[in-house]
């Protein structure tokens, strides 16, 4: 099976080179595909150094910030056209461990996608305030109750997908491009009837730089449950 593990950035100079070299060395089957956005402190240049001199780590460069789902709808489209036969979401900022990563692969084989879930048993995160756990929590059981389906993490974006349900689910129409980009994606794809698993994973705070949540991404996710399940 050719795996895809895809890692969106925006501003990421500091974490891109590490993080890359620690998947890489976590799982020799995979290759990565970083997705920048243009990004001003030269993150997309890093990359496509680190490329030159190692094969298995690819550069998708777009114009400008367009928002994280489109960068994963982006490379999807890549992960197709080239051959792959499944694709893994995962941040720079090294919230998602390489270590998780083992796992998830290795559910893969007997599910249509997998979730690294902070809410199963095994699962938790570190370093968060209570805010942001609240949210978090919050966002996947509003989802559960509203969508109808009994996922414990439906706001995580550490997940594997193979192709047939990327295909399945018409992908290049998902609407969410904030937050709920990965709630539309797990609701379309058990709507279609594929069988997801969720692995247990820590998600630890990131390392160095800003968060990218806002109080926009989490409005999105809050009325957009109502559209999916309406639509």
């Amino acid at each position: 099976m050719r795996i895809l593990v895809i890692i969106p950035t925006y501003n990421e100079r500091e974490n891109v080179a590490a993080i890359t070299r620690a998947v890489l060395d976590a799982a020799h089957e995979v290759h990565v595909l970083v997705v920048d956005d243009n990004s001003p402190d030269g993150t997309g240049q890093i990359v496509r150094e680190l490329a030159a001199q190692e094969p298995r780590l690819k550069l998708l460069s777009r114009a400008g910030k367009q928002g994280l789902g489109k960068a994963y709808l982006a490379a999807f489209e890549w992960a197709i056209e080239n051959h792959y036969d499944a694709v893994v979401e995962m941040d720079a900022d090294f919230s998602h461990r390489p270590e998780d990563l083992v796992k998830i692969l290795a559910a893969l084989p007997t599910a249509d996608f997998v979730v690294g879930s902070r809410y199963v048993r095994g699962g938790a995160t570190a370093n968060w305030g209570l805010m942001r756990k609240i949210i978090s929590r919050g966002g996947s059981f509003y989802s559960r109750l509203i969508l109808g389906y009994p996922l414990r993490d439906w706001t995580g974006g550490f997940n594997a997908w193979k192709k047939s349900v990327l295909e399945g689910i018409a992908y290049k129409s998902v609407q969410s491009n904030g937050y709920s980009f990965q709630i539309e994606l797990k609701y379309r794809s058990l709507r279609a009837g594929f069988k997801g698993a969720e692995v247990p994973i820590l998600f630890e705070d990131r390392r160095v730089g800003k968060s990218k949540m806002s109080l926009k991404i989490v409005i999105e996710a809050f009325y957009r449950v109502w559209v999916m399940r309406f639509a």
